[in-house]
């Protein structure tokens, strides 16, 4: 039975000398629109001569282009069957003129226009329109076509369009997508002649969807007739000013008069915005946008009034379209009921209440975010900081830099380990002699001194040149430099270059710049710019307890995109430090450090030229590991039902998208009362619940996605189009299609990132405050992240606020591909690390071929005072041991750690102490190298996991240092208890050689026999 929920419009259109008017409606699951398309035309026949011919004029007032090259269906509604004889004579947007042979004299037929099929993977499909066929017989076509264009008269159409459906009210097309014709467009401009532009006010339930396209809705009713709305006492208001532009506009504003009742009660101008006019970027700085309109294109203006808690009746006022000079001026008249709207009617998405989110500063002051303390600035040189300091040279830059954590990472000490050999600088060659051009430093000056950020200027400056340092220390150990470099008289440079020269035995490790995570190269290594192909600026360096992330930057830096599209949007090479192509960098062993030198190549400066030599550091470790958060919080990946979960012993839920209460990609607010009857039932069996929601793709489910379309390119990034045929049929152009769920029809763009402001971050901080404090979420699940470290902590804030736990978890894919730019997650992500309570790493991972080094650096989360989990393939039982890590239930078939974290249990794992083979402390080690062991250390017993790199089979015996256990050897036993899918049970002698598989290892207790 069809089910048809119908709305019409009254298309008048000449067919013969009769009228005749077309209704939109719904047909929800009527046909299968992955073979005949989303929208169809219900063709009756009441009167078919003996010619078997049927003729229907369809004015269907298409908005997609080249209809001509889209397949005609008929089927027959009393078969299903296709009518196998079909002419199109005609096709065009505005109508199609359809010859058919009829099934039968009278009947029913359905014409479906845009019919496709999805090539390419399921995730992320291509919707490819079928081209016109040829099935009709040469005979009947031959005939047809000639009795149409041959001398006889034109044969009278004697069938009728009844109405156009759509599969289902997401799909519909109607009010929004009916263009208005050629004919009617020209008669409205010359009819407006004289004019710039019109404007359309137009309700908030109808957004304005197209920009090429005057819908036909304004055709029918007169321009700059105001605006009429009813709101709610306390509501965000919204509604839309539509612009059609006679002419091209550069410089359009609006302008509010403000709002007044009988009573003379005032809703003041200062209580409105239009949000494609004036925006607050996602780093809280005001700004003003200017949008153009080429001549003949309809732009959406976006106004929200800010409706006061005491207003009440009908209020009167203007508001007023500017541009270029001119301006059409519209009366306002909005009814305030007497019902309050509860936090502004932001519940109630779908009437836009949520816009001015676009505009929040919300957890914008820099705040110190636990477990992390206040920075503390001692003497003139020293900012102390969690477990690091440093200590500034004349010019600005560190000096030094300390970490005080130990090596184990599980807890801080007095005594520091120095990072650097010396003190990070910069050297400016004369062209001439290659001799340093020396500048005279100014010294340091704080400009501001608070618990969150300090920052200082410094100068440089020799008759040549003058160096202006600005830098900004914040509580987690990010380090901002803006480095101005100007030109004092003309000068040939034969380089700039900076420093960065460590102290070799704190340089073990590197990741980055073209190199996977693991032990730092023994010999030169050189890097040199490739911004087209490389997502790479910089490197982290380092050992477990202390390191050194940098980037290299300018003040032209944009986020690129990132997980499969950085091509599409890659890093812009720094014009300072990349200088066409002869930057770069070389790492490697210089005297008595391992000098990381960046340099920038020969360049000419004439007086007066600035470059910006600007960089980031990030100081590692953040924290010590939490490994009792490791033992007692345990995930479970995937929507089920609550009381099997509870049974599972996992302790926190994580709710992907594509569930029935987080269907949409993420926009969670679609299903949130079914999320928080759900979350709130988890909470009563003492379960927590995290959801997956982050930044990067956005469901075309979005109540706002086309007030955020009218902001151009800020909110969703440009790009070719295309993707599954929802995006093609209602996004138009301009966009860059992302995730796709087959099972839901969900189809997701890419967000733009920071570019225009970066305001959907705003959003998106408002948003996870109101899933806290309205739904009850314990946290997110982030799947790779595009947002940067500014939006995180806004993130953390909010989702701890009110003692809420706010656990943060991030799973990354490898992003050492082609597609992703050859970055490393770790490196890539690591300014998030201070505010994520685990890492997921990941998708993509060879846990068999990848050695101890490449786990501990790009896997494990240790040197960055975090743990993680595996999964490709379920990850490595025996190796993820050696890290605290285990696999994550249920995710994929044989991710079950409940085996392990029976052990841990009956071991007592909470309060150890974890000591890992990477620790001069590991009481325990192998006589094989490739076969490291790490111990979890308590009073009277210890947890020894080994795990094998070796080649082959082996055998290991243990080199216990019993003194540090603190247990008698002579009564001591060692155990390996039954571990399903990981190890028989089974008793080894102090001194008895152990068994070890290829990639495999043991779970072995040692302690005092009873």
């Amino acid at each position: 039975m069809q089910k048809i929920a119908g709305t019409y419009l009254s298309i008048l259109l000449s067919v013969g000398a009769a009228a005749q008017e077309l209704p939109y409606s719904v047909c929800t699951g009527c046909w299968n629109p992955d073979s005949l398309g989303n929208q169809r035309v219900v063709v009756r026949c009441p009167n078919v001569t003996t010619r078997g011919l049927a003729e229907v004029e369809i004015p269907w007032r298409r908005r997609d282009d080249h209809p001509e090259r889209k397949r005609i269906i008929v089927q027959d509604s009393a078969t299903g069957g296709r009518v196998k004889n079909v002419w199109a004579a005609t096709v065009t947007r505005e109508k199609g003129d359809i010859y058919f042979e009829p099934v039968s004299e009278k009947g029913t037929y359905y014409v479906y226009y845009l019919p496709y099929r999805n090539e390419g993977r399921s995730n992320y499909p291509k919707g490819v329109y079928w081209k016109p066929d040829t099935t009709a017989d040469e005979t009947w076509l031959k005939m047809t076509q000639s009795g149409v264009g041959g001398a006889k008269a034109r044969w009278p159409s004697n069938a009728v369009a009844a109405e156009i459906q759509s599969i289902d009210s997401f799909n519909s097309v109607y009010p929004m997508e009916v263009i208005a014709t050629a004919k009617e467009t020209a008669a409205l401009k010359s009819k407006s002649r004289g004019n710039a532009f019109l404007v359309y006010p137009e309700d908030r339930e109808y957004p304005i969807r197209m920009r090429k396209d005057v819908p036909y809705r304004w055709i029918k009713k007169a321009p700059d007739q105001g605006e009429k709305g009813t709101a709610d006492r306390g509501e965000n208001f919204a509604y839309q000013l539509g612009v059609y532009a006679l002419q091209t506009l550069s410089d359009v504003r609006v302008e509010f008069g403000g709002l007044q009742n009988g009573d003379g009660k005032r809703i003041s101008a200062d209580s409105m915005v239009c949000i494609n006019t004036d925006g607050v970027g996602y780093d809280g700085k005001a700004f003003k946008k200017k949008p153009g309109i080429a001549a003949g294109e309809v732009q959406a203006l976006w106004c929200v009034v800010r409706v006061p808690v005491e207003a009440d009746g009908v209020y009167t006022g203007t508001v007023s379209v500017v541009a270029d000079g001119r301006s059409v001026v519209m009366p306002v008249r909005l009814n305030v009921t007497g019902r309050m709207a509860p936090d502004h009617g932001v519940g109630e998405p779908k009437k836009m209440t949520r816009l001015p989110w676009l505009n929040s500063r919300l957890a914008q002051d820099n705040t110190v975010i636990a477990p992390y303390t206040p920075l503390e600035i001692v003497g003139d040189t020293v900012i102390r900081l969690l477990g690091r300091s440093i200590r500034l040279n004349p010019q600005g830059f560190p000096e030094q830099i300390q970490t005080f954590f130990t090596p184990e990472m599980t807890e801080m000490t007095d005594r520091p380990t120095d990072l650097l050999a010396e003190g990070i600088h910069f050297h400016y060659m004369r062209a001439s002699d290659g001799k340093d051009i020396r500048l005279q430093p100014g010294g340091v000056r704080f400009a501001q001194r608070s618990p969150g950020t300090v920052s200082w200027e410094a100068t440089g400056t020799s008759d040549k040149l003058k160096m202006e340092v600005d830098a900004a220390l914040e509580f987690d150990g990010f380090l901002s430099y803006t480095v101005k470099v100007i030109a004092l008289a003309d000068v040939d440079l034969k380089d700039i270059v900076m420093h960065i020269p460590f102290q070799p035995q704190a340089a073990v490790y590197m990741m980055g710049l073209g190199r996977k995570g693991g032990y730092r190269p023994d010999s030169l290594y050189r890097w040199k710019w490739d911004v087209a192909h490389h997502n790479q600026d910089g490197a982290w360096i380092g050992t477990v307890n202390a390191g050194l992330q940098y980037s290299l930057r300018d003040q032209h830096y944009v986020r690129p995109l990132n997980t499969n599209f950085y091509l599409q949007k890659p890093l812009i090479a720094p014009s300072s430090w990349a200088n066409g192509d002869k930057g770069g960098i070389d790492i490697g062993i210089k005297g008595r450090s391992m000098l990381a030198n960046n340099y920038s190549g020969p360049r000419r400066m004439q007086k007066g030229d600035t470059l910006y030599y600007n960089f980031n550091l990030l100081v590692t470790p953040f924290h010590p590991i939490n490994t009792d958060f490791q033992w007692a919080t345990r995930f479970y990946h995937r929507y089920n039902n609550l009381d099997s979960i509870k049974a599972t012993g996992a302790t926190v839920v994580n709710i992907h998208h594509a569930t029935p209460i987080n269907p949409w990609i993420n926009y969670p607010f679609i299903e949130w009362r079914r999320m928080k009857a759900y979350i709130d039932s988890a909470h009563r069996l003492g379960l927590k619940v995290k959801i997956y929601n982050t930044v990067r793709e956005l469901s075309d489910h979005a109540y706002e996605l086309f007030a955020l379309r009218s902001l151009g390119s800020e909110i969703y990034s440009p790009g070719p189009g295309g993707g599954f045929s929802w995006l093609q049929e209602h996004a138009g152009d301009n966009y860059i299609p992302a995730w796709f769920v087959p099972e839901i029809k969900d189809a997701a763009m890419i967000n733009s990132g920071t570019d225009g402001g970066g305001r959907w971050y705003n959003y998106y901080v408002e948003g996870m405050n109101w899933l806290v404090q309205n739904v009850g979420i314990d946290g997110i699940y982030l799947d790779d992240v595009a947002f940067d470290r500014v939006t995180m902590k806004r993130i953390k804030r909010v989702l701890t606020a009110d003692g809420h736990p706010g656990i943060i978890d991030l799973h990354s894919a490898n992003q050492y591909n082609p597609r992703d730019g050859f970055n490393n997650s770790a490196n890539l992500y690591m300014e998030h690390f201070p505010y994520l309570n685990r890492l997921w790493f990941g998708e993509y991972f060879d846990y068999e071929k990848n050695s101890p080094d490449f786990f501990l650096t790009e896997v494990s989360g240790i040197p960055f005072g975090l743990m993680g989990e595996m999964l490709e393939g379920g990850g490595n039982p025996w190796r993820g041991m050696i890290y605290g890590m285990t696999n994550r239930m249920p995710w994929t078939e044989n991710a079950d750690p409940r085996p392990i974290w029976k052990v841990w249990d009956a071991f007592g794992m909470g309060g150890t102490k974890m000591v890992g083979y990477w620790s001069p402390n590991c009481a325990v080690k192998t006589d094989n190298p490739a076969v490291p062991a790490t111990v979890y250390e308590k009073k009277g017993a210890a947890l020894v996991a080994i795990a094998s790199w070796a080649g082959q089979d082996t055998t290991v015996r243990l080199r216990i240092d019993w003194g540090v256990l603190g247990i008698d050897p002579t009564h001591a036993v060692i155990e390996a208890p039954e571990v399903r899918d990981f190890q028989a049970a089974q008793t080894f002698g102090i001194d008895e050689a152990i068994p070890v598989e290829k990639k495999k290892g043991w779970l072995l207790i040692i302690r005092a026999k009873e």
